[in-house]
């Protein structure tokens, strides 16, 4: 595979890992908040825990975020203080 096909295809898996996760992060905490609300309270507590588990999958979001960006942007230095 050429440099620039190779470069292109870790980008592209670098953006799809990125927006999956982030993605993820708030269905998961949603849907933990829905389940909470219908299934183990029987509806008395809703909407809440659907906005607290929207909440923690929110926060969890940007912190899967911020993780991977620092990850890759420690990455990208490595090379240039090897030189």
């Amino acid at each position: 595979m050429s440099g620039v096909k190779k470069e292109f295809v870790q980008l592209l898996a670098n953006y799809g890992h990125i927006g999956f996760t982030f993605v993820a992060s708030i269905v998961i905490g949603l849907g933990g908040g829905i389940y909470l609300d219908q299934k183990v309270f029987d509806g008395r507590t809703s909407p809440w825990f659907t906005f607290i588990g929207l909440g923690f999958g929110i926060a969890a979001a940007y912190k899967a975020l911020l993780e991977i960006l620092w990850h890759n942007k420690e990455k990208e230095e490595r090379p240039k203080r090897e030189d």
